[in-house]
């Protein structure tokens, strides 16, 4: 059984691994090679080689409700949409209050990660460390690897001919910091994931100009959902998950299609997805619509050629003058300090089973925490990956045989749709309920409706019909938290507590009543049915 586990990195995943260790009883060393936790939500002024790089304006895409460990909710005068500085304050109140912090080395950088020489039998790893300037080395018995995805910074130029004419300034997003370079210059952004589309919001404030490149498009979701609720509260409920997972996929994207265009129509601001049948990430962004109709930022197809000073773009034979170029064109992941041999990177995607274990691995004593996209928050996502991936570094649960792990990853890699629900187009999306749902099966800890029907009605139609917060997560199993119960059932309170700030006598009029009524009959009968 693994006692002493080497964790690398202290972010989010990070430190839920190193939580998850000591609840285990497990002796964790977190390795984090910068002065502070934090990851990605820790802003510098400079890019830190080997750690992700945010800007100062970054606000989480999932609302705290969402976003929070499982065990530790939000303070609740938190907005709803946390600043990274804040985001960066409540994994400090975390580490604070699960006293991580003592397991953390910093300003301690992994070099090599190796197999023992009786690996096949102990499983053991030795791990070389780089501490100001001096090489130390020690053996565990398990890694967990929580670098994440975002530090290496994928800069296809070759896609762009005629960049290396070019006399203006151009860089990938991840220098980015500040808007200020922007003021009085002609801009043009590239790419429309979540960072491309803040940057160019941002710039049309102080730009002359901004143009919004884009090759296929994306579907531009608002934060402030139906109702004014935050998105993925409204979104990400079991029932719809059920619903959407039970339909047949060209329903599915036709319904989806038609949600997204509830607030405008992607097609009259040349945003609409050309690929509609597979899901891309959505892009989170308050303010893009209104910059557009403003003609503040303009959308473009692809670049056909950059010149001096200038740019063409396919299908548009006007030249337009360029003096910054951005390239948010994405991210490649590596994991330079183990060997190809263990964990090989193709395509942007590992061989991992479950997105966590080397499939060929004769032990299993190596897991990666949080290399994955899924249609939800990662906080909650890393958490219970590493609940999981503990109990079988210590031994309690079993991974299949090699050759069925291999199969199924195979099959991943292959993404062959399935016909029903959302298909995804990259290889690390996941459809966040049913992946989590399946990791707490594995450590008995998914939430059993049926039985809570029965005993606990009104917390299992919570459950069902409402967001799929982090809480649910902990209502069973190991781990079980006490407070729970108590954070489903008043999560909207801590959701309106920070915008209700003005009271107002909202008396509801006789047909209002009426229509709650018949509603709450309609809600019955679904349940009725569901369960039956």
């Amino acid at each position: 059984m693994a006692r002493r586990v080497a964790i690398v990195g202290a972010g989010v995943s990070g430190l839920a691994s190193v939580k998850c260790c000591l609840e285990e009883g497990l002796e964790p060393t977190c390795f984090e090679r910068s002065d502070d936790l934090g990851g990605l939500w820790r802003f510098t002024e400079h890019v830190e080689e080997g750690r992700a790089s945010l800007y100062k304006s970054v606000v989480s895409n999932s609302c705290k409700e969402m976003s929070c460990y499982s065990d530790f909710p939000f303070p609740e005068d938190y907005p709803n949409y946390v600043p990274n500085s804040q985001f960066l304050e409540y994994l400090k109140m975390y580490a604070n209050r699960f006293n991580l912090v003592k397991c953390i080395q910093f300003k301690t950088k992994v070099c090599s990660i190796t197999k023992c020489p009786d690996f096949t039998v102990s499983g053991q790893w030795e791990v070389v460390t780089l501490h100001e300037g001096k090489h130390e080395s020690a053996i565990f018995d398990a890694i967990m690897v929580c670098t994440g995805f975002l530090t290496d910074p994928y800069l296809p130029l070759d896609s762009f001919p005629g960049i290396n004419a070019f006399k203006g300034q151009y860089f990938h997003s991840r220098q980015y910091k500040h808007p200020d370079i922007f003021k009085d210059k002609r801009v043009l952004v590239v790419g429309m994931g979540n960072s491309g589309t803040d940057i160019a919001v941002e710039a049309s404030h102080l730009a002359k100009k901004v143009f919004l490149s884009t090759t296929g498009g994306a579907w531009v979701l608002s934060r402030v959902f139906d109702s004014g609720y935050p998105w993925d509260m409204v979104f990400m409920t079991r029932f719809q998950n059920l619903l959407r997972n039970s339909l047949p996929t060209p329903i599915v994207t036709w319904w989806i299609a038609r949600k997204m265009d509830n607030r405008f129509s992607h097609a009259n601001y040349g945003l609409i997805p050309e690929d509609r049948t597979q899901l891309k990430e959505f892009v989170l962004n308050d303010e893009l619509p209104g910059r557009i109709i403003t003609g503040k930022v303009f959308i473009r197809p692809s670049i056909k050629e950059v010149k001096e000073n200038s740019v063409i773009f396919n299908n548009t034979p006007k030249e337009e003058p360029i003096d910054i170029i951005v390239f948010a064109t994405g991210y490649t992941f590596a994991f330079p300090f183990l060997d190809e041999s263990v964990v090989k990177v193709e395509d942007g995607q590992a061989s991992l089973y479950k997105y966590i274990f080397p499939a060929h691995l004769q032990k299993p004593t190596l897991a990666v925490i949080g290399l994955i996209k899924p249609l939800g928050s990662m906080i909650p996502t890393g958490e219970t990956q590493a609940r999981w991936a503990i109990r079988v570094l210590k031994g309690v649960n079993k991974l299949p045989p090699p050759n069925v792990m291999i199969e199924e990853v195979n099959a991943r890699k292959e993404n062959k749709p399935s016909w029903f629900g959302l298909c995804y187009c990259k290889a690390l999306q996941s459809d966040y309920i049913t992946y989590i749902d399946e990791l707490l099966t594995y450590i008995n800890a998914k939430p059993n409706l049926f039985s809570m029907l029965l005993t606990d009605p009104r917390l299992a139609l919570t459950v069902f019909f409402g967001p799929c917060s982090p809480y649910q997560f902990r209502l069973t199993g190991p781990g079980k938290w006490e407070g729970a119960r108590n954070a489903i059932m008043t999560q909207w309170d801590r959701t309106f507590k920070v915008t209700k700030s003005r009271i107002v006598q909202d008396s509801p009029s006789p047909l209002e009543s009426l229509l709650k009524f018949f509603s709450f009959l309609a809600l019955l009968i679904a349940v009725f049915l569901i369960f039956l």
